[in-house]
This record gives structure tokens, C-alpha cells and sequence, in this order.
């Protein structure tokens, strides 16, 4: 049954279903459900469409946009269009080369100003070679929304192969992090450092992540402290 789970004045969560990465690692998947002042409704990172989660979102207002906040989170994208054919589709800079096939709006570059800014703030992640990824703030919730660059997983259910491949990938839990394959791919510490500051710059306390453990108060120190391991160059 779908269920939203409210995380602060007209944001939501709802959870999408487990998918395979390279066909075997198992991750949970979750979307962010935002009401902008408009009424309309904004998702980020949208799980497979049901048809209850389409009544459930369905009931919170009209759906306006629909964000694919990096390159691999793709699945949500184009069945929601086909429902909803009058949403803007807005994506990564680096979003429409890995999927030509899917057909967006609007790309979230450094300098784009969607209809939702002074609401819903965004940074690009720059300096990495293979991260392709956009950041979210929803201000009257105070709330950061991530997608991959910090991921806790859950621990329960896990087999031991997985908690130990996710723990050694620095992942694994309410004590997870900024994956160490991000940490290793990072092209330029300034430019990537900078980005990080943007964010933690942002007045937030509450933390949204795509995979694993949210956070609704202290997110801004574990967030620092998460962040830390990326080097200022």
C-alpha cells in the first residue's frame, strides 16, 4: 500500500520499489513529493508510477514538474510524462547524453532559474568525473534533498555479502556517507569543494536521501561531518 509520509509543511516521501544495481546490489529507492506555492505539484526522482501512488499524489494537487536530478535515476521519468503529458520534465547537464531517448523541458544547469526559485534552491554538483548531480533545498521545510552523493542504507534484512560490500563502500546505515567510488572519482577538489560549501552554506535541518536513512532535525551537523571526507583540494 502506498503510503506518504509527511516530512514537514508540504513535503512528502513516498517509497518506490527495490531495484538491482549491475543486477544484484539491491537498493531501496524513494521520491520526494514537494506542494509549491502554486498548488502544483513537483517530484523529484520519480519512482515507477502506480495506480496508488498516482491517486496519492494525485490527491496533494496537480503535477507540475517532474525532476531526474542525475543521470541514473532515469526509471520514473517517462511514465509519469505519459500520464501526466503537461508536466515539465527537468534534468541533469549530463541527464539527456546517457538517455537520448527520453525526452525532457529543461536542463538544471549552474545558471537555470526554474519557475520554482526563492523556493526550492538547487546547486550542481561540479568537479567529478563520473557524479552527474543536482542538489535541492526546500526552504519552508528547511529541507535537503540528495540523491546519491550521501546514501545510508539500510542494515536489516541485508544479507552479510551486502552489509559488508556497502559497509566497505562506506554506506551501510545512520553512520553512511558520501560513497567511496565518489570519493575516488572526484577531478577537481575546488570545484567540487565549492559546490559542497553552496550547500552546507543553505540554512537546513532537515535531510532527504533517495537510499536509506532521512534525517528531520540535526541534518545540517551530520551533513558537515558526512562532507568532511571530501578533500578541499
Amino acid at each position: 500500500m502506498t503510503k506518504l509520509h509527511s516530512f514537514g509543511p508540504n513535503i512528502w516521501t513516498v517509497d518506490g520499489d527495490d531495484v538491482r544495481m549491475f543486477g544484484v546490489l539491491p537498493f531501496t529507492t524513494r521520491m520526494t513529493v514537494v506542494r509549491l506555492k502554486t498548488g502544483g505539484i513537483w517530484l523529484h526522482s520519480p519512482v515507477q508510477p502506480t495506480p496508488e501512488r498516482q491517486r496519492a499524489v494525485d490527491a496533494l494537487g496537480p503535477i507540475e514538474h517532474l525532476v531526474a536530478p542525475n543521470k541514473i535515476h532515469s526509471l520514473g521519468i517517462s511514465p509519469w510524462k505519459a500520464l501526466y503529458p503537461s508536466a515539465t520534465v527537468w534534468v541533469s547537464p549530463g541527464f539527456a547524453k546517457r538517455h537520448p531517448d527520453i525526452a525532457f523541458d529543461a536542463v538544471l544547469t549552474a545558471d537555470a532559474e526554474p519557475p520554482w526559485r526563492g523556493e526550492i534552491y538547487h546547486c550542481v554538483i561540479e568537479g567529478h568525473s563520473v557524479l552527474d548531480e543536482v542538489e535541492f533545498l526546500h526552504k519552508p521545510s528547511q529541507t535537503l534533498i540528495i540523491t546519491d552523493l550521501i546514501q545510508k542504507h539500510e542494515a536489516e534484512g541485508e544479507s552479510w555479502l551486502w552489509r559488508g560490500v556497502k559497509g566497505m563502500a562506506g554506506v551501510l546505515g545512520k553512520d553512511g556517507g558520501v560513497p567511496l567510488d565518489v570519493l575516488l572519482s572526484i577531478r577537481d577538489k575546488p570545484a567540487m569543494r565549492q559546490s559542497i560549501d553552496t550547500i552546507l552554506a543553505w540554512d537546513f535541518d532537515n535531510l532527504i536521501l533517495s537510499h536509506g536513512h532521512c534525517l528531520q532535525g540535526g541534518a545540517k551537523a551530520e551533513t558537515r561531518r558526512v562532507f568532511a571526507r571530501i578533500p578541499g583540494g
